[in-house]
């Protein structure tokens, strides 16, 4: 069991509370079991969670991923159940997973995407960064660089994965793949792209509560 080093409990602009959970640095099958036990298991009365952390280095694969469609690494990589294709999780990048009852909620999986992508787009503006979606491919861009990758999954109507936003990391690894299954596809960080002081954990925090005034 992963144990989170800061929990509490927001409320959604609906006003429906969500258990909020803050973590350090956590290998990426940990989260990854634990978040589809928590929707296998989940009863009624279990609220909706949200988890912000990070990863250390690892290729994720998702369920339209080729497994031939990245070049040899010492880079972990582990096949999930999420959507998509592959990307890299490591340090320097904010990841959010949200775990909600997406009825609960009255959206779809469509629905949760935009709101996804509409708060890392939301957090980047306050930055004077100017980010867009792509109708081809879920995710957020700058000047047609990747800078936010989504993926979900949905089990028993909860939703789980989630997002990463890269803030100041490593790009090198991308490298090795073809990100989100788009080859060629450049991928940047928000250090990129501002000369302001980069705080991760108060990009995360935005993230989240303009995600949480969405729902």
């Amino acid at each position: 069991m992963i144990k989170a080093t800061k929990q509490f409990t927001l409320s959604t602009a609906s006003g429906r509370p969500v258990a909020v959970s803050v973590f350090g640095e956590v290998p990426y099958e940990q989260s990854y079991q634990a978040m589809a036990e928590f929707a296998k298991q989940r009863s009624s009365q279990d609220l909706d969670r949200v988890w912000v952390l990070r990863h250390p280095g690892v290729y994720t694969q998702g369920t339209a991923c080729r497994l031939n469609a990245f070049l040899p690494s010492d880079i972990p990589t582990v096949k999930t159940d999420r959507g998509g294709q592959i990307t890299y999780h490591g340090p320097g990048q904010v990841v959010i997973y949200p775990m909600l009852a997406l009825k609960q909620h009255a959206i779809g999986v469509k629905s949760l995407v935009q709101k996804l992508e509409q708060s890392m787009i939301d957090t980047l503006s306050e930055l004077n960064i100017e980010a867009k979606r792509r109708d081809d491919a879920p995710g957020v861009y700058v000047n047609g660089a990747k800078i936010g990758a989504l993926g979900l999954r949905i089990r028993k109507g909860t939703s789980y994965h989630g997002l990463s936003l890269n803030v100041d990391m490593d790009l090198s690894p991308f490298s090795n793949i073809d990100p989100c299954g788009y080859q060629g596809l450049e991928v940047t960080h928000i250090v990129d792209h501002t000369s302001d002081q980069i705080d991760q954990d108060e990009i995360a925090n935005s993230v989240l509560n303009k995600f949480l005034a969405s729902l």
